[in-house]
């Protein structure tokens, strides 16, 4: 399969272009912004694999040509671009780009309608299998715990809460259906609510990506975490993505199709 990066020069688009060889993907195009201290440089050496033959270019739609399908780990206004020209040229659309907006989810449903299309704010197959477990142990516990849900990354992410984190209250709100989304405590904010689900962003450091949803009862706790000691995990699990969905009709899909 032969895949184009948009935002190759990024932690994930650097991380992907690693594992390239290990999922048996080509490289065919590689982009980055106008002002990308990368442009003209071959990505392989960006990436520190050596010379792969691809130069990195601002030029998105000559990247595309000959790719079965595109990843993106860009920013939520070019997302919007990106799948625009996907779906123009009939190309499959992967994407982890987080902090979307009503923008780009719309440029995403959009383009679903021609090719298909998976955007996930983690690439992690283990994330997915612990938004099931979460969803689970809340039907199990019943009402009597609380839920709370608490993230770190490295200090230089810029969303939060993480995509992530977003994805595991949806999960959580699957279970209990009156579950209401609360962005941090500040003040006399009066005594926890039953419908509420704290959401707790921590920010230092490189961490690339931790996450725990607490359960706690009366005289117990449960707490399910996941962490991401390597990028590449990701990286593996957009070039899955990308495989998996190339060949499938035109529409939305998520990593729940991909495991």
């Amino acid at each position: 399969m032969k895949v184009a990066i948009v935002g190759v020069a990024g932690r994930m688009g650097q991380a992907i272009v690693r594992s390239l060889e290990v999922e048996g993907v080509t490289l065919v195009g590689a982009v980055e912004h106008a002002e990308s201290k990368a442009l003209g440089r071959d990505v392989g050496e960006v990436a520190g694999v050596g010379t792969l033959g691809v130069v990195v270019s601002p030029d998105l739609g000559s990247a595309l040509l000959g790719a079965d399908c595109v990843i993106d780990f860009s920013t939520p206004r070019a997302l919007s671009t990106v799948a625009t020209a996907a779906a123009q040229r009939k190309i499959a659309f992967v994407s982890g780009t987080t902090g979307i907006d009503a923008t780009a989810r719309a440029a995403l449903d959009h383009a679903a309608k021609s090719v298909p299309v998976l955007w996930s704010a983690n690439m992690s197959v283990g994330v997915h299998v612990l938004a099931e477990v979460v969803k689970q142990a809340i039907r199990m516990l019943g009402p009597g715990f609380d839920v709370e849900i608490v993230e770190t990354h490295h200090r230089l992410k810029t969303d939060a809460p993480s995509g992530t984190a977003k994805r595991l209250f949806e999960a959580v709100k699957e279970a209990r259906a009156d579950a209401r989304a609360l962005a941090g405590r500040d003040g006399i904010v009066g005594k926890r609510t039953d419908d509420e689900v704290g959401m707790l962003a921590m920010r230092g450091g490189d961490v690339i990506g931790d996450h725990t949803v607490h359960l706690l009862g009366g005289g117990e706790r449960l707490e399910l975490t996941h962490r991401a000691t390597s990028r590449e995990l990701f990286a593996r699990g957009a070039l899955r993505a990308a495989k998996a969905i190339t060949s499938k009709a035109a529409g939305l899909y998520t990593m729940a199709d991909v495991v």
